[in-house]
């Protein structure tokens, strides 16, 4: 029989970088975790490179490659924060494809995506083109293969968005099965309606052009994909094995069972979802009745027989088409709010959008053969600046450039990709404008506003903007409408050379940067620096030059920061002006500083730099972040020995009012969280705790009814245990010479491990033990059976390894392999 299963993930995040910075920031709604990005790749994305497999004594047998037997897409904007981030999971990711190309004749399981994630159908031409062609050479550069499908955003489709698919060479894309109008067998003239959902999804359909071409599409399998995002269906891998043999029919020929859902379903939405789908996989890989497969390599085992048309302008995200991308169609809505804010912004966005292709058409038309030509090539740039950016040039502009010109050139470029970013649908898809995503949306518009600005030296695209975007009426009491959100949240990180020069200031009197920074999207380099110091307080004067490594542009700037200790940083930057002036300039700063008059310092500040100061406010955030953690350190050791001497002091009448049952003040309540916490993250954080102390604090805890930090304490555990993991790495790194003797430290380090897992037998909150356990299942695997035959022939260090490793592993619930009987006889004597 010829059935076949394939299972799709749609591995995607909204796009969370500063535009200016092109990083990432502090985000703490993702705490412990620094990011989202940070924390759903820690819960989901990695583990599904390593997910786990148990036996029926739940100890680890196996870690599988998820990636390797699936079908998925994962958003290129994603995938370039993950190569610079995580870049273990990166690769695992790119070899998990590798691996499916062996395993299914020749055809990656990896799919492509629209870049952006913009929904195409209310695209514009010129940018849905852009958003297909960045998708593919995007995919081409991290795959190494071109891509035989795509994915579309929210698989939003009309038969324009398939025209573009197929005029590049897509083969296919998957869409709901609410999506599907009409079939029919090929060749036959009559028509089946097969609208809401009605659509048989066990085959690929041809859906044929108006231009002549065709494209194949698959319509996932709805109810069991419902199961496995809303219903629970990950709970139990058996269960969800069993749900997708149940999608098969009764008809004859190949069946395909194939269901698609965002992929943070496994691991991120529902908590070990990867290692409910690896054992569903496993078993169905070891059935004889069943295939696993993805949709290239079934597409072309078994070409459609079938044709379809699409409903246009559909998705699967809404019942009312792509109505959520523009209008008050009420998806997504809780109660009492309201979406009439989604079809002012779009045409805020489509208003500011076409000024800005006015603007870059024209001024493009100087300096580029075609500026939409080489608008659609400027990926190559995107994914190699520095080696490729010289070729780019050379094959797209009109005429020779200047430096200064080259920074035009590249500013209008930027300004084009920052209109594209800004249609990211997510800005659209939930219930207010005051949330991250419609912020972000924002941020990449104020970003192309900022380069109109500077490429064109035109200042009159924001006044216009600002008054359509008062017509999107926020939810959000906080603010009116967009545009207060945009004048309150947006327009304060516009960010400009001057900001980094004053941040890289700041910062050099906390941190030691080189002589040469890069800061994000800028390289600072130091050309003059003089540093002085009076009790706490410190000046820092100098020159330097801040460029942009996107655009080019640079400007080179003096300055002076003062920090008189603690938050207090007061700091002023200008133009560089003549040697002459700069050190007059800087004599008088010094001497007010050396006189300890910093009044006058920050007097002389206002006074040499027109420029408003600077403080620690105007820090990028991590930097912000890290400069404040180093002074509250202080402040909270102080405030922790206070409530330890309240805590200590008082414990004998805690105690007895915890016996009598009364509850404990809450001011002795406050002292013991804060000490309690504090002593358990000391403990917890070592890759050396004390089992007996850390369980007499989580009694104290329970005692007193102390509220622990779950999370943060979770993550330090997690943390210690990565970090003892790491070192067994290092100690055993060189494959087998390492387990030729056992030395002290070697059982030092592995009797760590076993005491961070008593601690993890304690805690009463989850502990991610995965790089522990990831370590241990591979020194069995690769060593177990040497290890054994060395000591059945008495080899000591052997049997002495053979002991600690069991040990280890047991405590980590690691499977230990069987040893041949002979083997097993010899040991036991």
């Amino acid at each position: 029989m010829e059935r076949f299963i394939c299972v799709h993930g749609h591995f995607y995040q909204p796009p969370r970088e500063n535009p200016w910075l092109e990083l990432v920031e502090q985000q703490d709604e993702a705490y412990p975790f620094h990011d989202w990005n940070e924390r759903i790749t820690s819960e989901c994305y990695d583990p599904n490179t390593r997910a786990r497999i148990l036996d029926r004594h739940g100890r680890i047998t196996q870690l599988v490659n998820n990636y390797a037997r699936i079908s998925f897409n994962i958003g290129p904007t994603l995938l370039s924060w993950m190569e610079e981030s995580t870049p273990a999971t990166y690769a695992a990711i790119l070899d998990a494809d590798a691996r499916s190309r062996r395993r299914f004749d020749g055809h990656g399981s990896a799919l492509a995506q629209v870049y952006n994630h913009a929904i195409m159908p209310l695209a514009h031409p010129q940018d849905a083109r852009t958003q297909v062609l960045w998708g593919i050479r995007d995919f081409t550069h991290r795959f190494g293969r071109e891509p035989e499908g795509m994915w579309l955003a929210e698989t939003a489709v009309d038969d324009a968005t398939l025209e573009l698919l197929a005029d590049q060479g897509i083969r296919f894309t998957v869409l709901s099965p609410y999506q599907a109008a009409r079939v029919r067998p090929r060749g036959q003239a009559h028509w089946t309606d097969v609208t809401g959902g009605r659509v048989d999804p066990t085959m690929p359909y041809l859906v044929t052009l108006a231009s002549g071409r065709s494209i194949a599409v698959f319509f996932y399998d709805g109810p069991i994909s419902q199961g496995v995002a809303f219903e629970g269906l990950l709970a139990d891998g058996r269960r969800f094995a069993d749900r997708l043999l149940s999608g098969f029919g009764h008809r004859d020929g190949p069946q395909l069972v194939n269901i698609a859902t965002d992929g943070e379903s496994y691991g991120h939405h529902h908590q070990y979802g990867e290692m409910a789908l690896a054992a569903a996989l496993e078993q169905l890989d070891a059935r004889d009745d069943v295939s696993l497969t993805n949709y290239a390599a079934h597409l072309d085992r078994f070409p459609p027989t079938h044709e379809a048309e699409v409903v246009q302008h559909s998705s699967w995200s809404c019942a009312h088409g792509v109505e959520r991308w523009r209008s008050d169609c009420g998806c997504g809505v809780g109660p009492g709010l309201h979406t009439r804010w989604r079809a002012p912004l779009r045409v805020a966005l489509d208003d500011l959008r076409a000024s800005l292709a006015e603007r870059y058409e024209d001024l493009g038309g100087e300096l580029f053969v075609d500026p939409w030509a080489a608008r659609d090539d400027y990926i190559e740039v995107l994914l190699d600046r520095d080696s490729r950016l010289e070729s780019f040039l050379e094959r797209h502009v009109a005429v020779p450039l200047d430096h200064d010109r080259t920074i035009q050139a590249l500013q209008l470029l930027e300004l084009q990709r920052h209109a594209l970013l800004m249609y990211t649908s997510c800005g659209w898809f939930f219930e207010d404008l005051a949330r991250p995503e419609p912020i972000q949306v924002l941020r990449y518009a104020a970003r192309a506003l900022q380069l109109a600005r500077t490429a064109t030296g035109r200042d009159d695209l924001e006044p216009r903007f600002l008054d359509l975007l008062a017509r999107a009426e926020s939810n959000d009491p906080r603010y009116s409408d967009a545009r207060a959100i945009y004048e309150r949240e947006v327009r304060p990180e516009v960010t400009g050379l001057e900001h980094v020069a004053a941040h890289f200031a700041i910062a050099r009197l906390s941190q030691p940067y080189g002589e040469v920074e890069r800061i994000g999207a800028y390289e600072v380099v130091q050309e003059d620096e003089v540093r002085s110091r009076a009790g706490r307080a410190q000046l820092g004067t100098g020159r330097i030059t801040v460029r942009s490594v996107v655009t080019q542009l640079e400007s080179r700037f003096e300055y002076a920061a003062l920090h008189l200790g603690d938050h207090s940083f007061v700091c002023g930057v200008r133009i560089r002006g003549d040697d002459a002036t700069y050190a007059d300039l800087m004599a008088i700063f010094e001497g007010h500083f050396q006189t300890a008059d910093f009044p006058a310092v920050i007097r002389a500040i206002d006074h040499h730099f027109e420029a408003e100061a600077f403080s620690l406010r105007d820090l990028f955030r991590d930097e912000q972040r890290r400069i404040l953690d180093r002074v509250l350190t202080t402040t909270m050791e102080e405030v922790e020995a206070s409530y330890r001497s309240i805590y200590r002091g008082r414990a004998p009448l805690m105690h007895y009012l915890s016996e009598l049952g009364t509850g404990l003040p809450a001011p002795l309540r406050s002292a013991a969280e804060v000490v309690i916490n504090a002593e358990l993250a000391s403990q917890l954080g070592t890759s050396g705790p004390d089992p007996a102390r850390v369980a007499a604090l989580l009694e104290e805890a329970e005692r007193f009814g102390v509220d622990l930090d779950t999370d943060g304490l979770g993550h330090a555990l997690s943390t210690s245990i990565a970090r003892i993991a790491d070192r067994i790495s290092k100690m055993l790194a060189g494959g087998y010479e390492p387990l030729t003797t056992f030395e002290p430290r070697h059982a030092g380090t592995l009797q760590r491990v076993r005491d961070l897992i008593e601690v993890v037998d304690q805690v009463p909150f989850e502990v991610d033990l995965a790089s522990g356990q990831d370590v241990m299942w591979r020194l069995i695997t690769e060593h177990h059976g040497s290890l054994v035959r060395r000591a059945v022939g008495g080899d000591a260090a052997a049997i002495r390894w053979l002991e600690e490793l069991t040990r280890a592993a047991v405590a980590l619930d690691v499977a230990i392999p069987a040893a041949p009987a002979a083997a097993s006889v010899e040991l036991a004597r």
